[in-house]
């Protein structure tokens, strides 16, 4: 009884700490938010499909770190690798942003490693999007485009959480940062 009873008072915990955040909506069930597992797998998946949509921008060899980075958000998704492994392939993705000098291969970068962040924290797969975007403006291409592109992918993959992306876009002034 003691056992159950302790239990439902961190789920009380979790649930209260988790409303009172920000991202919210970007919590997942079991730390108490409204996000499901299936929803966090597919918000990886866009963020990776935003990112891999940029590779090409790479106009030398792309750093085979990069290339693994997106390969554990893929093997994530599938729930092949634990969220330590994704963590360990974001740091060594932002290794690189920091070790590259062109401004379009650093913004790919960071948006790889924020991609694969979204293992950790539902919400970095914003920056996913965010710093493909970045990337396509630093190459002087059609940043509207490279949105609408966007869009359509999140309304494939995540339908119902359309609204909640573009709210949370709006909160961080990912628009006015590009």
């Amino acid at each position: 009884m003691e056992k159950k009873l302790a239990a439902s008072m961190k789920d009380n915990n979790l649930k209260r700490k988790a409303q009172s955040s920000h991202r919210y909506s970007f919590i997942v069930q079991h730390r108490g938010g409204p996000l499901t597992k299936e929803q966090h797998h597919r918000l990886i998946k866009w963020a990776r499909e935003c990112s891999e949509h940029v590779l090409s921008l790479i106009d030398q060899e792309i750093d085979p770190r990069l290339l693994n980075a997106l390969e554990v958000a893929k093997q994530w998704e599938k729930e092949l690798v634990p969220t330590g492994a994704a963590m360990k392939a974001s740091l060594e993705a932002h290794a690189v942003a920091r070790q590259v000098q062109d401004p379009v291969y650093k913004a790919i970068a960071r948006s790889v490693g924020q991609t694969v962040a979204t293992a950790h924290m539902a919400d970095h797969s914003l920056g996913g999007a965010f710093y493909a975007l970045k990337a396509i403006k630093l190459a002087n291409k059609n940043i509207k485009e490279e949105q609408d592109w966007q869009t359509e992918k999140l309304n494939e993959l995540l339908p119902e959480l359309k609204e909640i992306v573009r709210k949370m876009m709006i909160t961080k002034e990912l628009d006015r940062r590009l």
